[in-house]
């Protein structure tokens, strides 16, 4: 996967070298490396045996008898011996790769036959795969094992379109990152485990990283020489590691496709605030589809027959569960009527087959007279996890009899435990032990008793990574919804177990209840008692209480809980102020919290300043700035601007007293105050403003060059904007000349086209801009033919940030060149940018088709410029202005040649 050399490997045979005695074949184990540039024209690995070539005097090869042997590297079946390699001395044999044979269709079904993994791997990256995102070894334990999203026991249908658009984005070669998200149960993750699949006979690898996977083992994938997605499941509580990959891919050459595929339940707060984390992040997500998983069965006319499809699946599957095989499977599923399916709900692809599941286990008689549990077979489409988990309970008490854990322990308290396991987690056998010794009905037990709990948890659900004491119930629903019930008849559950909680146990403790609270079942039953927790234990919570809103579909309980908090007079100030560090720097989820926050904060601050302005008045001048800011995002445009005005005179006065302290700072705030003045229309007073920031960041970089050089030619840039707005053309263009000037210093010092090529590209963008205002043609083409040249290189390596940022520049290079009578040239710039815009409205019409649109009407006009017939083009731009008209004014404008907006 990665072309790096030295890959370890082993393989198992009966070669004819070790072979003693006829009566009995006698195996060997070879262990031996691989260098993935070694046979590679001819589609073929070399092994290259660490043990020195054995002695044979015969005509044949020592290796005959191990053709067909298998090839490991790690757990990973990487090829199948095929020969002893000619001219190596018996030092190396031929190695059929797994990727030609899984090039073969008729593999594949044999493969699929025998419960194989669909996809291909990447052996260099097995160390990071997340033990339970592959596909699930052995038997299933109990009958919700069938619905595990790796088993695919329900074959995957539907989803053409979806599958389309993403293979469509995979084409596009380089580096991209698309959010898929959804309630749990919609069907993401059999989604990507389908796209896997499909990519895997492109020869793709797929990577589904470890939730634990440090920031060192992630950056590894920026060595991917091979085509690879990374697919990050539960993204919203994984930015971290988004970052990370992020930093990779753009250490990542861009000569291979490099695919970051996002799962999440929301595309909330947690969405915008990733994509701003960094400047990377900005940069590589800012083009980003985020895109709803609609239902699968939305039309209740098709549920039956899926419902149908599902029982005739499980009646398939469920006699390798044990002690089920004794009834006839088949023929219950072959009479069993649908319920009714008209609930939303059943368009759920997890509802719908739960619900065939169960009603299929329900039609196991349920005592020896023959009585089968079909009066249990609820019509409410909220109960159906609650039946199931009926079935799953007897599994426990099966299990636990058997281990000796009952009747000694009650199942109440067993339940209570297996609940306590998947709301805190635990590390290690140690950690499990100090869970169940701050629940009460264990902590009296004795050590061999506790572990005799962590074994029957780790038995039920056996754990996927090395050293965890146990797994997880899936699918996460049914856990959620047995601890929803747990939490829901003992509230003071979540307490035993944050005592001596550890961050990473308080943080899944806290996501987890969120996610049972919003089960609709519960109707609200588990919010207040989850927001009381929040605001007993708010020192120990705060920060998590703050990210999980964010991430969460259901942050009311978690919402109230900081509002409480907020507006508590006994919070002291000093953990209002840290609450208000800990939150984003913008929220629409939050701000109505933030901004309550934020004046309780410049109240308490004020008073203080009043007392004792020299110790107080730079805390106030903080807050004031927050106040704005918060103003601000929730439209509050005149508050927003008074409290900056304030802040503005605080930090004058901190700034002439103490510089070399305050004076970043107050640039800071002068440029707040100028975008505030902007929002209310008083753009001179805003242009006077900025002129001040720039004399003050002339005066940071004159000092400090490598801190403040940036913010100077962003501060330039953004004021060649300003006196664009007033007219004054001949200044803005100076101003712009002078950003791109240092723009320039700062990519070469930084010897690479990331660091500052995006900036650089959209200052010169300015500059042509400007130069056009002031009649210089030839030197306005100029700059645009630098901004394409720029945007060529950056969407090599990153097209899905930077691809539709090309076209747009070409379809300006187009216009450009149109100026100057060039229109061959810019019949050439157009067309190409028409070829990227179709590309990328294929992968996201929404976001691209009116570009497209303007394209196409550019292209129109170039080509009646030169004499071609432009019919058919033109028709093409007003059926796409057409349609977009329909919902979203202002796309019915007619043929006028056109820069693209931006």
């Amino acid at each position: 996967m990665t072309d790096q050399p030295c890959t370890d490997c082993e393989t198992w045979g009966v070669p004819d070298v070790a072979q003693r005695s006829a009566a009995r074949a006698e195996a060997a184990q070879l262990k031996g490396r691989v260098n993935p540039g070694s046979g590679f024209v001819g589609n073929q690995y070399v092994m290259d045996l660490v043990q020195h070539p054995p002695q044979w005097s015969l005509d044949t090869s020592p290796w005959g008898g191990l053709s067909g042997a298998a090839m490991f590297s790690g757990r990973l079946l990487t090829g199948v011996v095929a020969s002893d390699r000619a001219h190596s001395a018996h030092g190396q044999l031929n190695v059929v790769p797994a990727y030609v044979l899984h090039h073969d269709p008729a593999f594949r079904a044999v493969l699929a036959e025998h419960g194989g993994v669909s996809g291909l791997e990447a052996v260099e990256f097995q160390h990071l795969a997340d033990p339970a995102s592959t596909a699930p070894r052995g038997q299933p334990r109990s009958p919700a094992a069938l619905l595990e999203a790796g088993r695919q026991t329900v074959p995957f249908h539907g989803r053409e379109a979806l599958l389309e658009q993403l293979r469509a984005w995979c084409a596009l070669g380089g580096f991209g990152a698309w959010l898929l998200h959804g309630p749990g149960g919609q069907g993401k993750t059999r989604f990507a485990h389908h796209l896997a699949a499909l990519l895997a006979a492109d020869r793709w690898a797929v990577l589904l990283p470890r939730p634990d996977a440090s920031a060192a083992e992630l950056r590894e994938v920026r060595h991917a020489a091979k085509p690879l997605l990374v697919v990050v499941d539960y993204a919203e509580t994984r930015t971290g590691q988004l970052r990370t990959l992020i930093e990779a891919a753009a250490e990542h050459p861009g000569t291979t496709p490099l695919k970051i595929l996002l799962l999440a339940r929301t595309d909330g707060d947690w969405w915008a605030r990733a994509k701003t984390a960094t400047s990377l992040t900005q940069d590589y997500l800012a083009t980003a589809p985020s895109q709803r998983l609609p239902p699968l069965e939305d039309a209740p006319a098709d549920r039956p027959q899926a419902y149908h499809s599902a029982a005739s699946a499980f009646a398939t599957a469920i006699p390798h569960v044990a002690g089920t095989a004794a009834h006839d499977w088949r023929a219950a599923a072959a009479i069993l009527q649908a319920p009714r399916l008209d609930q939303d709900g059943y368009g759920n692809a997890l509802t719908l087959h739960m619900t065939a599941l169960a009603d299929l286990l329900d039609t196991v008689p349920a005592d020896p007279s023959g009585q089968t549990r079909g009066g249990l077979r609820w019509q409410g489409v909220d109960e159906v996890e609650d039946r199931l988990l009926g079935h799953e309970g007897r599994y426990w008490h099966q299990t636990a009899t058997t281990r000796g854990l009952e009747p000694g322990l009650s199942l109440d308290t067993l339940e209570k435990a297996l609940a306590a396991s998947h709301l805190a987690g635990a590390a290690d056998r140690e950690q499990a032990d100090q869970t169940w010794r701050r629940l009460p009905a264990l902590a009296d037990q004795a050590r061999d008793r506790r572990d005799a709990v962590t074994g029957w948890i780790g038995a039920l659900y056996p754990p996927t990574e090395p050293g965890r004491p146990w797994g997880s119930l899936q699918p996460d629903r049914l856990a959620e919804r047995h601890i929803g019930r747990v939490l829901a008849a003992d509230p003071t559950l979540a307490d035993h177990l944050l005592q001596n909680a550890d961050a990473a146990q308080a943080a899944q403790l806290l996501t987890v209840y969120t996610r049972a609270a919003a089960h609709p079942v519960f109707n609200g039953g588990l919010d207040t008692h989850l927001t009381d927790l929040c605001v007993r234990r708010h020192h120990q919570l705060a920060s998590h209480v703050i990210a999980i809103a964010t991430q969460t579909d259901h942050p009311t309980p978690l919402i109230t809980a900081l509002e409480k908090i907020t507006t508590d007079p006994a919070i002291s100030l000093k953990s209002l102020k840290q609450l208000q560090n800990g939150l984003p720097d913008s929220s629409l989820r939050l701000v109505d919290v933030a901004l309550r926050l934020a004046r309780h904060v410049a109240d308490r601050q004020r008073a203080l300043a009043e007392a004792d302005a020299a110790a107080c008045l730079p805390d106030l001048a903080v807050a004031l700035n927050q106040l704005s800011i918060w103003l601000g995002v929730a439209g509050w445009a005149e508050e927003a601007l008074a409290a900056v005005q304030e802040a503005v005179g605080y930090y004058r006065a901190l700034a002439e007293a103490n510089p070399d302290t305050y004076l970043p700072d107050f640039v800071t705030v002068l440029n707040n105050l100028s975008i505030d003045l902007g929002n209310v229309g008083r753009v001179e007073e805003g242009l006077a403003v900025v002129e001040e920031a720039v004399g003050h960041h002339r005066a940071l970089a004159e000092a400090n060059p490598d801190a403040y050089l940036p913010g100077l030619a962003m501060s330039l840039n953004s004021l060649s904007i300003w006196l664009g707005w007033v007219g004054q053309v001949e200044e803005a263009l100076a101003a712009v000349q002078e950003a791109v000037s240092y723009y320039r210093d700062l990519a070469e010092a930084a010897h690479g086209a990331y660091a500052y090529g995006p900036d650089l590209a959209t200052a010169l963008k300015n500059l042509s801009i400007a130069l056009s205002k002031v009649g210089s043609t030839d030197e306005s083409l100029a700059a645009i033919e630098e901004v394409v040249c720029i945007r060529r290189v950056l969407a090599q390596v990153n097209p899905g940030a930077h691809l539709s940022h090309l076209a747009g520049a070409l379809n300006t290079l187009s216009v450009r060149l149109g100026d100057v009578g060039r229109v061959e040239e810019g019949l050439a710039a157009v067309q190409e940018a028409v070829g990227h815009y179709r590309a990328l409205a294929e992968a996201d019409p929404g976001k691209h088709l009116p570009d497209l649109a303007a394209a196409l009407n550019n292209l129109a006009i170039l080509m009646e410029d030169v004499g071609e017939g432009s019919l058919a083009v033109s028709e093409e731009s007003a059926r796409i202005r057409h349609s977009l008209a329909e919902c979203i004014p202002g796309h019915e404008n007619g043929a006028v040649l056109q820069d693209p907006p931006g």
